[in-house]
């Protein structure tokens, strides 16, 4: 029989936990959407002490001690027992951190950011600099301190792509280049469809409304969420019935608020598909960043570029804009959308050349860890990697070098899961079509609740009880196969671009 009384003193420590954590979520989501200005300084104090409250309270002895009894206990039912391993494999890993390192990250990534923000208003790099070269700095330690076999960048994929090795990334990407870089060759070679209509100017508020609609018809639960203006788009949870999303509106580009919002709609789901009942406990938490990707690419690419999703719902978005679109068909708005050609922004790039911007900042990031390059050389190496990779000249530091919040807020390792999660979703999708025969025809509202279900079933229902490759071959049959992208690409863009 099995201990209930020391489960359920588990429990609560983790809620307890995740009521802190989910604390320092909240000021973060006030930091980027509404804090006033002056209030930084104590706003970065704030979060750092909770989030040292949080690390000591889960690498207590006394906690440990009791992982370390529970890990022993026969009567523990599967779920039980896989919540008490992956828990103790975080806390040998955490225990690992002094809890003045865990502040010390914590006020170094808060100023960080926020000294990003005004570099990228700027429009200077060396506003910045200083405090990445401080946050890097703290993750070369934070490798240390985790301890790792071959790379020292392996420590830090591991936060986000458990068991993921810099040697398997490195393998991916050379799929990219001698597969996918050929074909995209290929669609370079024939004439380019039109997308000047997507450049107009578009009411804001129109947009606006057109991107909650969006949400809505995809299943996402205002209730349980929000939506609201952010510099950089993001998803973030407090639970699973408190998940909001931030978008970003240019009146002169339609083509930001629809993926943005699609895309931090696919991360929503995703989170208000936990189980609650799991709050605080890994059964109740995501997989991991590839999974979590996965889903914002499949909504995004798979399910929002598609014809079928734009036959069903283009009327909307023309009676949004009627004088804008007047003589644009839906298959006119789909070959737009889908444009294939090098650009300087990665949330703005194609589906295609997208996986160019991840593999330069996964290069980027590799140096910086073994302190091949120095901060103020990375402006440099960034320019020539556009130049040499998609043949780009870049103009100035916001369009380059600051375009990602990432390393403000210390996500070294996070970059690669936006590929991994790419390649994840085309085979997730693949399947989904077949178990779902109606979304090869029309992608309409009842098509998306059959979706959304199909994925709550397969992989939101299961928290984190399953890794990540042992929920693609309970989905698909198979561990993570690039074929599937490459067979969704080819026959896409080969109808596209008539070849």
């Amino acid at each position: 029989m099995s201990d209930t009384t020391s489960y359920d003193q588990y429990r609560h420590q983790l809620s307890k936990i995740a009521d802190i954590g989910y604390s320092v979520a909240i000021l973060n989501w006030d930091l980027e959407v509404c804090m006033p200005e002056k209030s930084s300084t104590r706003r970065g104090q704030q979060m750092a002490t909770l989030s040292g409250i949080a690390h000591e309270q889960f690498t207590s002895d006394s906690f440990g001690d009791l992982l370390n009894k529970l890990v022993e206990d026969k009567g523990l039912n599967w779920k039980e027992y896989r919540n008490i391993k992956l828990t103790l494999k975080d806390y040998e890993k955490r225990k690992k951190f002094p809890a003045a390192f865990v502040e010390e990250m914590s006020l170094a990534t808060s100023n960080g950011m926020l000294l990003w923000q005004k570099a990228k208003k700027e429009n200077k790099f060396e506003i910045f600099a200083p405090a990445l070269e401080k946050i890097i700095e703290l993750k070369r330690e934070e490798c240390k301190l985790a301890g790792y076999t071959m790379h020292p960048y392996d420590a830090l994929l591991d936060t986000f792509e458990p068991g993921c090795k810099t040697k398997d990334l490195e393998n991916i990407f050379w799929d990219v280049k001698t597969r996918l870089v050929p074909f995209i060759k290929q669609v370079f070679a024939r004439p380019q469809n039109n997308d000047a209509f997507m450049f107009a100017e578009y009411d804001k508020s129109a947009q606006w409304d057109f991107g909650i609609d969006l949400l809505r018809k995809m299943g996402y639960d205002f209730a349980s969420g929000r939506q609201d203006i952010s510099t950089h788009p993001f998803t973030t949870n407090f639970s699973a019935n408190d998940v909001r999303v931030t978008t970003r509106i240019n009146p002169s580009d339609l083509n930001e608020m629809i993926w943005s919002t699609i895309h931090e709609g696919g991360h929503a789901l995703y989170e208000q598909g936990l189980p609650d009942a799991e709050y605080g406990l890994p059964s109740g938490e995501a997989i991991s960043l590839g999974i979590h990707e996965s889903q914002s690419r499949l909504w995004e690419n798979n399910v929002g570029r598609s014809l079928p999703f734009w036959k069903e719902h283009f009327g909307d978005l023309k009676q949004a804009f009627p004088e804008n679109l007047a003589n644009v068909s839906a298959t006119d708005f789909y070959k737009a959308m889908n444009i294939v050609k090098p650009s300087l922004v990665r949330t703005n790039a194609d589906e295609l050349t997208y996986h160019f911007h991840i593999m330069i900042r996964f290069e980027m990031e590799k140096q910086m860890m073994e302190k091949a390059v120095s901060v103020n050389d990375l402006p440099k190496l960034w320019n020539k990697k556009y130049k040499d990779y998609m043949n780009l000249d870049v103009p100035d530091d916001a369009s380059g070098i600051l375009q990602d919040i990432h390393w403000s807020h210390g996500s070294f390792g996070y970059f690669p899961t936006y590929s991994i999660g790419s390649f994840y979703a085309a085979q997730f999708y693949a399947k989904a079509k077949k178990d779902i025969p109606e979304l090869n025809e029309k992608v309409g509202e009842e098509e998306m609740k059959k979706l959304l279900d199909w994925l709550r079933d397969n992989i939101h229902s299961h928290g984190r009880t399953y890794n990540s490759d042992e929920v693609c071959v309970r989905v698909t049959g198979e561990s993570l196969n690039f074929n599937y992208f490459m067979d969704y690409v080819r026959q896409k863009y080969k109808d596209i671009y008539m070849f």
